[in-house]
C-alpha cells in the first residue's frame, strides 16, 4: 500500500461491495429513509457476503481480513446510504471490535460468531447527557453485590445517540461505567471506569424511544437508561477500570473506519453531480459545459481524493503496527469535512432538486453533517492533531 494501489483481494473486494451497494442498497435507500424504518433486509444479505466479519479471525465466524478491508466496504456503501454504511461500522467497530480486542476467549466465543455473521448487533453506551466529548465525566455508575446467584453488578445511568442499540437483532450494549475511585500517585483521586456487558432484555435495561434525527434516519439511535440492571460480575470486558483507555483506542481505530465512510459520500455527490452536469440543459447547452461547474465538481473530486489518501494513510499505519492515532484523526476530519462540502456543492450543482429528498443529493446533505460531530467532534480532532505537536 505504499503507493496506495490496491492489491488484487482488496480491489476485488471493494469492486464486490460496489456492486452491492449499487444494485442493493440503493433501491431501497430512499424508502428507508422516509420511513424511518431499519432495513433489516439489507443488514442481513452484508452479513450474507461477510461484511460484518471482514476483520475478524475465521476462528471467530470472520472473514479472516483486516480493518482496511471493512474500510474499503464502508466507502462503497457510504456512496449511496450513509445509514446502511453507520450500520455496518458501529456494528463493527463499536459493538463486536471491543469484544474481540479485550474480551476472554468465553467472552469471544459466546458474542463474536453471531456478530460477525450480522446476525445480531450490538451497540456501545459511551456518551450521556454530560459527557459527550468529555467521555471522563461519566456518571453511569456500576456496583459489585453479592447476591444468591454470585457478584453482580448493578449499573445505573443513562446513555444517549447510541447506535444500534433498539433494533430487533440487537444482542447487547457495551456500557461505560463508573466501578470506583482511583488514588493517583501525586494523591488525587479520579473515577475508575470499566466497561460491563449488558445483554438486551436485561430487567433495568431499557433502549428509550428513538430519536427524530435530521438525517442518518434509516440508523437504529436510542438514548437509554438503567435502573438496577443486574449483570454477571463476569460481564465485566477487559480489565476493571481501563474502560475509558480501551474505548479511546477503539476510537483511534473507528477513525478511520468513519473516514472510510465520508470519503464514500463526498464521492458519491462527485459522481451524481458528474451525471446530473451531463444530462441537465440551460441556456442551449448542458450545464457540464459551462466552467463554473466544472469547476465546482473538479474541487469536489480533489475533496474526494484527498480524503481517500488520507484515510488509506491511516490504515496502512495501523497495519503495519505503527502510531496511527494523529493521521486517523487527520482523515475523520478531512473526510468529514469533504462529504459536509460536496453534499453542499452537488446541491448547489442540482439547483431546487438539490433540496427534494427523494433526490440522493438531499440525503448526502442531511446525513453528512453528523460526520463533523459523531466519533469525535472537528473540534477534538484538531485537539489530538495540536496535542501531538506539542502544543
Amino acid at each position: 500500500m505504499v503507493d496506495f494501489q490496491l492489491a488484487d483481494e482488496y480491489r476485488e473486494l471493494s469492486e464486490t461491495v460496489r456492486e452491492f451497494a449499487d444494485e442493493v442498497v440503493a433501491p431501497v435507500s430512499q424508502k428507508h429513509d422516509e420511513e424511518h424504518s431499519f432495513p433489516y433486509e439489507v443488514v442481513s444479505q452484508m452479513g450474507e457476503l461477510g461484511l460484518f466479519g471482514l476483520p475478524f479471525p475465521e476462528d471467530y465466524g470472520g472473514m479472516g481480513g483486516d480493518y482496511f478491508a471493512l474500510a474499503l466496504a464502508l466507502e462503497q456503501l457510504g456512496r449511496v446510504d450513509q445509514s446502511v454504511a453507520i450500520t455496518l461500522e458501529a456494528g463493527v467497530s463499536l459493538g463486536a471490535m471491543p469484544v474481540f480486542r479485550f474480551g476472554t476467549e468465553e467472552q469471544k466465543q459466546a458474542w463474536l460468531p453471531d456478530l460477525a455473521a450480522g446476525r445480531a448487533l450490538a451497540g456501545f453506551g459511551l456518551t450521556e447527557p454530560e459527557a459527550g466529548s468529555d467521555a471522563g465525566g461519566t456518571k453511569t455508575n456500576a456496583r459489585l453485590e453479592e447476591t444468591t446467584h454470585g457478584r453482580e453488578w448493578v449499573i445505573n445511568g443513562s446513555k444517549e445517540f447510541i447506535t444500534n442499540s433498539g433494533t430487533d437483532i440487537t444482542r447487547f450494549v457495551t456500557v461505560t461505567a463508573v466501578t470506583g475511585v482511583e488514588n493517583r500517585p501525586d494523591g488525587t483521586t479520579r473515577k475508575e471506569i470499566s466497561t460491563i456487558i449488558v445483554p438486551s432484555g436485561t430487567p433495568g435495561f431499557r433502549a428509550e424511544k428513538p430519536y427524530n434525527k435530521v438525517g442518518w434516519n434509516a440508523s437504529d439511535t436510542h438514548p437509554l437508561s438503567f435502573k438496577d440492571a443486574r449483570v454477571p460480575e463476569e460481564n465485566l470486558l477487559g480489565v476493571r477500570g481501563r474502560g475509558y483507555a480501551n474505548f479511546l483506542s477503539i476510537l483511534d481505530e473507528g477513525r478511520i473506519a468513519i473516514a472510510a465512510l465520508g470519503t464514500g459520500a463526498a464521492q458519491g455527490c462527485v459522481d451524481l453531480s458528474v451525471k446530473y452536469a451531463k444530462e441537465r440543459s440551460a441556456f442551449g447547452t448542458n450545464i457540464g459545459k459551462y466552467q463554473a461547474i466544472q469547476f465546482k465538481i473538479a474541487r469536489m473530486q480533489v475533496r474526494a481524493h484527498t480524503a481517500r489518501l488520507a484515510y488509506y494513510d491511516a490504515a496502512a499505519r495501523m497495519l503495519a503496527g505503527k502510531p496511527f492515532k494523529t493521521e486517523a484523526a487527520i482523515a475523520k476530519m478531512v473526510a468529514g469535512e469533504a462529504a459536509m462540502d460536496n453534499a453542499r456543492d452537488a446541491t448547489q450543482v442540482f439547483g431546487g432538486y438539490g433540496f427534494i429528498n427523494e433526490f440522493t443529493v438531499a440525503r448526502h446533505y442531511r446525513d453528512s453533517k453528523i460526520l463533523e460531530v459523531g466519533e469525535g467532534t472537528t473540534e477534538v480532532q484538531l485537539m489530538l492533531i495540536a496535542r501531538e505537536l506539542g502544543l
